[in-house]
């Protein structure tokens, strides 16, 4: 997992336009930096300075930047085929929904290109599932903090009124539980025939990184067994490794009924899937869904030779053994300091939770060569990629640290 630490590529090539003059629609803040290439854990700017990527792309690049193998299996595969519609069989399609079905103990799957829409195919799920059940209006029991996505029926089912404002009406039939009080669940739902699922994330990503606890888990699928619901867990960012585990709810010991995944499954090819259990894996039929891009053969290959150099190398492993350390490191030199709350998360997906909003360290983290996030307002988000090594812990401390201590300290 050793990386050069030279660019490279030798001479960037200059941006066509600045961001003043960009062409491309004002969705995101951006930060004023640009980057021509990675290798690894890194990435050099147009102007060949050197940065310490611990964002991988929010959650996505589980390899890193260039890594040889899948770089060639992608090469090989751009040269066979890159699209086929979903009017044919794909041989690669089966090959990774085989390969999921192995890791997950689930049943079926369905691809798509982005977790947005796979967690959108999770609710046409429970609607549908609904539906065959005779409830004309069926519920879906959501929960705060959460975040599903920015489409209209994702973007109402997710926990966050700031992204909402403005995209009203939303879709109705959701209702929104606090995390981890399973009493809070009940009475929400207490004589309500029309309830049909339970969604939530194993470890919320937007939302400050919250983990679910485990026995609250537990519960659940004890309360969708018992009424007939489907349990629905995404596993969007918190899947495919990060935690430790193929899947965080594996920690519970569990199996959803639906389970959206997307980021790190393709390293950063764009490939999202819904892995369904017995109860829910045969709720769709022909034309009730679709996906002119999911499950590309480039897509497909590039999750099959994700998983399987995770395999190879052990990569799960390293997320828990290295994310343990990174946070260890983290909560040992945070001690003690004014205005630090946590470091809360699990694997590499690790948040460290301040008292007051802190997005200017996005900024200062990037001026000192570091990539990182803030979200929920007041938590440091780290989710690098799984080939992470010690002495990459080691940088992200010793340049983060100081950045935190300094924002923190009484003007």
């Amino acid at each position: 997992m050793s990386e050069s630490l030279t660019p490279p590529l030798s001479t960037p090539t200059p941006a066509a336009a600045g961001p003043q003059d960009s062409a491309v629609m004002n969705t995101y803040s951006r930060l004023d930096v640009t980057f021509s290439h990675g290798q690894g854990l890194q990435m050099w700017d147009l102007k060949g300075r050197r940065y310490l990527d611990a964002l991988a792309g929010i959650a996505v690049n589980t390899l890193g930047h260039g890594h040889p193998q899948l770089v060639k299996a992608l090469q090989d595969q751009v040269a066979k085929m890159i699209h086929c519609c979903n009017y044919y069989h794909v041989q690669t399609q089966e090959q990774l929904a085989a390969k999921l079905v192995a890791l997950s103990g689930m049943s079926n799957v369905f691809f798509c290109s982005t977790g947005l829409e796979a967690n959108e195919a999770a609710l046409k799920l429970a609607r549908k599932f609904g539906s065959k059940k005779g409830i004309e209006r069926p519920e879906i029991v959501v929960y705060e903090k959460s975040f599903h996505g920015r489409s209209i029926a994702t973007l109402s089912a997710t926990g966050n009124e700031k992204i909402q404002v403005g995209f009203g009406p939303l879709v109705e039939g959701f209702i929104r539980v606090p995390i981890n009080s399973l009493q809070a669940l009940q009475e929400a739902t207490h004589n309500n025939p029309n309830v049909v699922a339970v969604f939530l994330e194993a470890i919320q990503g937007e939302g400050g990184i919250n983990v679910m606890d485990l026995e609250y888990l537990r519960q659940v699928r004890t309360l969708c067994d018992e009424r007939d619901w489907l349990f629905m867990i995404d596993e969007v960012q918190c899947g495919m490794g990060r935690t430790g585990k193929w899947f965080a709810h594996q920690w519970a010991g569990i199996l959803p009924d639906v389970m959206p995944l997307a980021k790190g499954l393709g390293s950063g090819v764009p490939v999202g899937a819904v892995v369904a259990g017995p109860k829910a894996a045969h709720i769709f039929e022909p034309g009730n869904h679709g996906s002119t891009f999911g499950g590309n053969p480039l897509a497909m290959r590039a999750g099959i030779e994700t998983i399987a150099i995770m395999e190879r190398d052990h990569l799960i492993d390293n997320a828990a053994k290295m994310g343990a350390y990174l946070k260890a490191s983290l909560e040992r030199e945070l001690a003690g300091v004014a205005g630090f709350v946590q470091v809360k998360g699990k694997g590499l997906m690790i948040g460290v939770e301040l008292d007051r909003p802190c997005s200017a360290l996005m900024g200062l983290a990037l001026d000192a060569g570091l990539l990182l996030s803030v979200t929920a307002d007041c938590i440091v988000r780290l989710v690098p990629a799984l080939i992470i090594e010690a002495s990459h812990c080691d940088e992200i401390v010793a340049t983060l640290v100081p950045l935190i201590k300094k924002f923190l300290k009484p003007t």
